[in-house]
């Protein structure tokens, strides 16, 4: 079913479509058929995501398009459904996603691609090879052949571990290794049974290391799989974006600003083409590429400026190339070959377990070590001595403990990603929790990235735009009757780069939301916008740059002469300016007028709007576009509004409690970004610290660094600015996360602790390089990731605290007996199950936890402490001599009342066991206790793992095979009221001793 995803604002709706993922010919058949639909006034399909943003008319309902699209999918699977039963051939891209076995199949088995120096020839001769054209590109016939001929355009990976590789893993390390040591020692000793139960636990152990390392391993496969970038090819004289593993050689590659290079290609067109090439060869700054062939033939690569790589960014201008070579056999699939199978590195936290569990390990064998000379000391026997060392020295060992990560970070990107938050790197999980500073990136992030013109100022008036329609003094205007409004329109059309075509009666319109905005206007007020661009065909474009926020361009008038149209921030343009069109003549700028226009475009500003100046140049003496900027004819001010998205001021106010302080960085007007930051609350009850990028500009860097940590606010920023207020914040000490969706937030999202993109809007750069992609594009998704963040860590933490704690009890028990002289309360049979029984089930359900209810009220942990702090070693060690004194009471009881023999052995056994499983509730959390008024949210998976247990505890004293096996005796009513005294009183003093810290 069509799910309505976003239905607040009237004909416009936001739509979830089944199947529509990575389907480009789903996207093909909507986009045909809605065109044809009255009522219906444009369509933007996003295959990565699945959504159809529709603008339709506001009489219709969001219920009727999510009915006229539901009906549109059901026609094109049943035509599908059709074709398949016709035995039609598919596409590549139709083809069903591939497993990882098979992709590592075609990528291997694939047949060799020609290999020739493409930088010395000519373009001509290289369209020769492939059966290719430098102008419409391949057939779809040739395209088919050259896929089942080159395969998928996938780089080399890793060859996928077999079952029985991950299998034998599980057995490659400390702790089992020792288990292992163990169990042929009891083999030598005759206790064959304690080695079959040693064996069991390794077993056991192993089995859900297994699974889980399984599951972890297609989560991380699929994790490299869903965010992937398209390509845009000429094919058959048409663009068609396709994905990347589509793209075969022969094919004729679309380039343009802020799109990765999908294959190795040799450039055929190029406009002002650069390419940063740094991901290859090193080199920081872009490459300007050429068309021509080069001289030489011992070029290096860096040098090779006809050529474009995989990989590598387009940074400006545009162009094309032809496709020669694709997957393995592309300059960054042979230095990947070269490199052979790679694995995941450990994160952090899970080199930390593993040293935790050597040193562990280490500990246990010194403790036992003691044990056995104490017992020696005494006289027990040698023999029996040994078998309850070795079992003591296996109790101790948390062997659990090297599952508890894995499973809970697998366990943890399924949570993560069922809410929309894509997390494709397993250390950013860590990273999360710890994140003590957020940077947000105004449009699409806090606002909704869907510009609409609400004010223009031209001719000394001001106009209000209102539904497409424009009002002067509250009276609809026409805009006929405005040379000022309808200049305003056609640069607004001409000095653009939306991608415009007409579908029926409507215009499908693909670009920048900000000019996307400018074109939706012009054609409310009755422009032709595709007849004014064939009337005045473009000549030369200039584009916005870091340091200049100007975009003009340059076209051809009715009289055969050039026009220059220019846009951009008001501040720049006016400079520029010596005339303004007033009553339709151009008028001499005086300081006067130029100080109203200043003060209108404050003031729009100051409403939150963004402004743009637009400007005009008839017959510039130059066709350089960037040296016809000055003695410009001023047009106007148009104000557009940007709504803040729903719920993000309360958002706002969430990270603040969850001790995160919150900026915005943007490259709007100071007066702009005030008042946005103002209606957020951005400043906390603090006062609001603005800092401009000319400011920015003239600090030195340790200035930056001190003062960053206090702005709120970064105005006219640029790419540089952003990564450089990200880089102050870190060097200050700060877990800094940044969140962006266009091409200028790349370098600060690659740099952040935890780049942060959007799913739905965000450019393929912006996707690259987040650590997080938040799927919906809905910031209120960040807070959830931080929430689970935290939560995962804190999950492995009360797994390996419940871990300690509990193993220690036992060694405690054992140790503080022998030394009393009373004995042995625990044969080795027992010590083994009491480990079967709560190091496994217990322990990996903790690590399934729900958030805490108080979890965003507390302060971001420091991210270089360890797992187990000095703190948490004191607390596990009390807790655990509270155990230990319980069972030894059991004990001790039963010694009075029965001696020494099995009947007190079976009551410290029942009451160890029982406490151990008990003493997992009590650390679900370290801070919330049974006394607290607000209680922890269920855990079934909890449950149901301490019910399963108790009840295999209760049938060692109910099973009179079990029973004997174990060296147990019955025990009477009386006794199981002591022993569940014991069990009761040690949970109630450990919640106790909780509630008070």
């Amino acid at each position: 079913m069509v799910d309505t995803i976003h239905s607040a604002v009237k004909g416009r709706g936001r739509y979830k479509i089944p199947g529509l993922y990575r389907s480009q010919s789903l996207q093909n058949h909507l986009e045909h058929h809605l065109s044809e639909k009255t009522g219906v006034l444009s369509v933007s399909i996003n295959i990565l995501t699945g959504n159809a943003l529709v603008i339709f008319d506001p009489e219709a309902s969001h219920a009727e398009i999510a009915k006229l699209l539901q009906s549109l999918v059901s026609q094109y699977f049943h035509s599908v459904q059709h074709d398949r039963e016709g035995k039609s051939m598919k596409s590549p891209q139709e083809e069903p996603p591939m497993k990882r076995g098979m992709i590592h199949r075609l990528v291997t088995k694939a047949e060799e691609q020609p290999h020739e120096s493409w930088h010395l020839k000519e373009s001509s001769d290289i369209a020769k090879i492939f059966g290719t054209h430098t102008v419409s590109g391949l057939s779809e016939e040739r395209v088919q052949e050259h896929y089942k001929k080159y395969g998928p355009n996938y780089l080399p990976e890793a060859v996928p571990p077999s079952g029985w590789q991950i299998l034998l893993n599980q057995f490659n390390s400390f702790p089992v290794a020792m288990l292992g040591v163990a169990a042929g020692v009891s083999i030598l000793t005759g206790g064959i049974a304690d080695a079959a139960f040693i064996g069991g636990v390794v077993a056991l152990n192993a089995s859900i290391g297994y699974a889980t390392e399984s599951s972890s391993e297609q989560i991380l496969f699929s994790l490299r799989r869903l965010v992937r970038p398209m390509g845009v090819v000429i094919r058959e004289g048409k663009n068609k974006e396709v994905g990347a593993e589509e793209i075969v050689p022969g094919d004729l590659l679309t380039l343009k600003p802020g799109t990765y290079v999908s294959a190795d290609s040799r450039v055929v067109q190029a406009s002002r083409l650069s390419v940063d090439e740094s991901v290859l060869t090193g080199e920081s700054m872009p490459v300007n590429k050429v068309t021509y062939a080069l001289p030489q033939k011992d070029f290096p690569l860096g040098d090779r400026r006809n050529m474009v790589y995989m990989g590598t960014l387009v940074t400006g201008g545009e162009g094309l190339a032809v496709v020669i070579a694709t997957g393995r056999f592309t300059e960054i699939g042979k230095i990947q070959s070269l490199m052979g199978e790679t694995q995941s590195p450990e994160t952090p936290m899970e080199r930390q377990l593993d040293d935790m569990g050597r040193q562990l390990v280490l500990l246990s064998i010194g403790l036992c070590g003691l044990f056995f000379a104490i017992g020696f000391i005494r006289g027990h026997g040698l023999l029996p001595l040994l078998k309850s060392s070795i079992s003591l020295a296996v109790a101790a060992v948390p062997e659990g403990l090297p599952t508890v990560a894995t499973t809970t970070l697998a366990l943890g990107i399924n949570r993560m990603r069922q809410k929309n938050v894509l997390v494709r790197r397993l250390n950013a999980i860590e990273t999360l929790g710890c994140i003590q500073t957020i940077c947000l990136d105004k449009t699409g992030t806090l606002t909704e990235n869907r510009m609409t013109v609400t004010t223009i100022y031209a001719g000394g008036k001001s106009i209000q735009v209102s539904e497409g329609r424009c009002f002067l003094d509250g009276k609809c205007r026409d805009p006929v009757e405005s040379e000022e409004l309808i200049r305003l329109c056609h640069i607004s059309v001409l000095c653009s780069e939306v991608e415009v075509r007409r579908e029926g009666n409507a215009y499908i319109l693909h670009g920048s939301s900000t000019e996307t905005a400018l074109l939706n206007l012009s054609v409310a007020c009755g422009i032709d916008i595709i007849e004014i661009r064939k009337r005045h065909p473009l000549l030369a474009l200039h584009h916005r740059s870091e340091n200049r926020n100007i975009m003009s361009s340059l076209h051809q008038n009715r009289a055969k002469s050039t026009i220059l149209f220019v846009k951009g921030n008001p501040a720049e343009v006016l400079p520029l300016c010596r005339w303004y069109l007033h009553e339709g003549k151009p008028t001499k700028l005086t300081e006067e007028i130029i100080v109203d226009i200043q003060g209108h475009n404050e003031q729009m500003a100051g409403n939150a709007l963004r402004v743009l100046g637009l400007a005009y140049a008839d017959s510039p003496p130059t066709d350089s576009p960037s040296l016809m900027e000055k003695d410009l004819i001023w047009v106007g001010l148009i104000g557009m509004t940007d709504p803040i998205r729903k719920g993000v001021k309360d958002l706002i106010q969430q990270f603040h409690r969850a001790g995160i302080d919150t900026a915005m960085v943007t490259g709007d007007q100071s007066s702009t970004a005030y008042a946005i930051a103002k209606e957020l609350c951005l400043n906390n009850d603090k006062p609001l610290q603005i800092l401009e990028s000319t400011q920015l500009s003239a600090m030195p860097p340790e200035i930056i660094e001190a003062i960053s940590g206090k702005v709120q606010v970064f105005a006219r920023v640029s790419p540089s600015h952003k990564l450089q207020i990200v880089q102050s914040l870190q060097r200050s000490g700060k877990i800094v996360a940044m969140t962006g969706d266009g091409i200028n937030d790349g370098p600060a999202l690659k740099a952040a602790d935890i780049g942060v993109a959007m799913g739905i809007t965000g450019t393929d750069v912006a996707r690259e390089v987040g650590d997080v992609v938040l799927e919906d594009d809905r910031l209120e998704t960040m807070i959830i990731a931080v929430s689970q963040g935290r939560t995962i860590y804190n999950n492995i933490r009360k797994s390996v605290h419940f871990l300690l704690s509990t193993n220690l009890s036992e060694i405690e028990v054992m140790l503080v007996s022998i030394l009393m002289g009373l004995g042995q309360p625990l044969n080795p049979m027992q010590l083994l199950w009491i480990n079967l029984l709560s190091d496994v089930a217990p322990g990996l359900a903790l690590a399934l936890e729900p958030p805490e209810p108080d979890i965003l009220s507390r302060p971001p942990r420091n991210p270089k402490d360890p797992i187990i702090t000095d703190s948490h070693l004191q607390t596990i060690a009390g807790e655990s001599m509270i155990l230990s004194v319980g069972a030894l009471g059991a004990y001790g009881y039963g010694l009075m009342k029965y001696g020494p023999g099995p009947v007190a052995g079976t009551l410290c056994f029942t009451s160890l066991s029982i406490n151990q499983l008990m003493h997992a509730l009590n650390c679900r959390s370290e801070h919330h206790s049974l006394f607290d008024r607000q209680p922890l949210p269920p855990n079934p998976y909890l449950y149901y793992s301490l019910a399963g247990s108790l009840a295999l505890q209760l049938l060692t004293l109910g099973v009179p095979g079990l029973r004997n096996f174990l060296g147990l005796s019955p025990i009477s009513m009386l006794d199981g009221v002591v022993t569940g005294g014991s069990v009761l009183v040690p949970y109630l003093v450990n919640q106790a001793m909780k509630s008070r810290e």
